[in-house]
């Protein structure tokens, strides 16, 4: 069956400048439908007790060495008191131990400053990295502003 155009005027050869909308929306339509009937089935789950882990790591807080020098340049390993060379071979065995320990050195403000340097020395040769100078806050003069 054909289909003749009623009006002559136009030419059957040039081509149609329009879309025809209405399967569009109809696919649209459809897909929509399906969407809206298959969205519920997808929420269901099984239901599990799921075991619980933590999944933040395990940080070790490094042990600290008090190693004090007093003004009569006795050094003192965790209030012991040691000689130079036994502080150097316990600095070698703490260095070799992971993690490091941190060194808190204090030194009375009357020791010379060789004492303190032979000790910082012997911390590095040792391989020690973390070492702190341990002080105390100047106190204030009642009359200074």
């Amino acid at each position: 069956m054909a289909f003749a155009a009623f009006d002559n005027s136009k030419s059957s050869g040039a081509p149609m400048a329009e879309i025809n909308m209405v399967p569009l929306i109809d696919v649209m339509l459809v897909l929509l439908v399906i969407f809206i009937v298959t969205a519920p089935l997808l929420t269901h789950a099984v239901k599990l007790e799921l075991p619980k882990a933590s999944s933040q790591p395990n940080v070790l807080k490094p042990e600290k060495v008090e190693f004090a020098i007093d003004a009569a340049g006795t050094r003192f390993w965790n209030g012991a008191p040691v000689s130079r060379d036994e502080a150097a071979l316990r600095f070698t065995a703490e260095g070799k131990r992971e993690p490091q320990p941190e060194v808190h050195l204090r030194a009375d403000h009357t020791v010379a400053y060789g004492l303190v340097a032979e000790t910082l020395a012997d911390a590095a040769k040792a391989g020690l990295t973390k070492v702190g100078f341990v002080t105390e806050p100047q106190q204030a003069e009642a009359g200074a502003q």
